[in-house]
């Protein structure tokens, strides 16, 4: 018997499993904070084995996406979550340093 597994933004980086014939639900809540509107994209798999079925966002920036479990194997699913700035406010801006060959940096 097909069963559902539903997925929220509670459930990032958990690792769930589902048989083949069971449809995975994703439903993802763009939130406000600090004069920021965090908005998604619609969800995605890494691979055929989830068949989506359904997937949407909305003007408030929530996210749904329905998958359908085709056969047995692993798959990753995600969803990029965007910054939208309020009047007056500006986005965080994240960078990474990365340095190869256990350099080292000086001033």
């Amino acid at each position: 018997m097909a069963e559902r597994v539903a997925l929220t933004n509670a459930d990032n980086g958990r690792t769930v499993s589902a048989h083949a014939g069971d449809d995975i639900e994703v439903t993802l809540t763009g939130y406000r904070d600090h004069g920021l509107n965090y908005t998604w994209s619609i969800p995605v798999s890494d691979s055929a084995l989830l068949h989506r079925t359904v997937g949407g966002t909305t003007p408030r920036g929530n996210a749904i996406a329905r998958f359908h479990a085709v056969k047995a194997g692993t798959a990753a699913l995600s969803a990029q979550r965007h910054c939208r700035p309020g009047r007056g406010h500006l986005c965080p801006l994240v960078v990474t340093l990365e340095s190869q060959g256990g350099g080292e940096v000086t001033d």
